[in-house]
């Protein structure tokens, strides 16, 4: 997850042109093709090796709602299928999380939104259920990963520090949630000034 200087890791607000708000800026520069490996990159950079873990191991998603689309309220029939077009990248079961639960939308990749209205407990539940013994990823946006982060229910965590400031929006990280001592966390800074965070909950003696 991309978090700014001054912690905001989204806007205010999610438009079809601006789906991070005042936080556009976040993934300025992003080279997502190395998501599904770098075996077709000629130019493999330390960004784009951390992106090929995207989907390593990983066999379902949660995400809110925000993260799927713009729209807010009960679904109307306006033909939205998520922002990635009729190729989303997870291609696996992906559970998004809303008050107004809706029948699953497939697509060829294998990838299959379903509309559940649940706690973290009960999300992470039914994503066992859809792939059982595969990993969990908690993919956004912030506020349903601080949800999960407050329920202990996150075991590892990859944040990129981007050299901007929002100066509003939704945070990340507030509230002392998650406690830094529950936690080993690894640093990386690169030339672009970007750093990386991997966060792995220290485990018991």
């Amino acid at each position: 997850m991309f978090v700014s200087l001054d912690g905001f890791a989204a806007g205010t607000y999610v438009t079809l042109e601006e789906p991070f708000g005042e936080a556009m800026a976040l993934t300025r520069g992003h080279d997502g093709r190395a998501i599904h490996g770098i075996g077709n990159i000629e130019d493999i950079t330390f960004d784009g090796a951390m992106a090929s873990m995207f989907d390593q191991g990983i066999g379902v998603e949660i995400m809110g709602r925000r993260k799927f689309g713009p729209q807010s309220g009960p679904w109307t029939e306006d033909g939205w299928r998520g922002w990635w077009g009729e190729e989303p990248p997870f291609r696996t079961p992906v559970i998004v999380l809303t008050h107004h639960e809706r029948e699953p939308i497939a697509f060829d990749n294998g990838t299959v939104f379903h509309f559940l209205d649940a706690s973290p407990q009960e999300a992470l539940r039914r994503a066992r259920e859809l792939a059982p013994g595969a990993d969990v990823r908690i993919g956004g946006g912030p506020t349903t990963v601080r949800e999960f982060l407050a329920a202990d229910l996150v075991d590892t965590m990859h944040l990129v520090i981007v050299p901007v400031t929002i100066g509003v929006g939704t945070r990340l990280l507030e509230d002392g949630i998650p406690s830094a001592e529950d936690f080993d966390i690894r640093s990386v800074t690169l030339p672009s000034g970007r750093t990386h965070q991997l966060w792995n909950r220290r485990r018991g003696d």
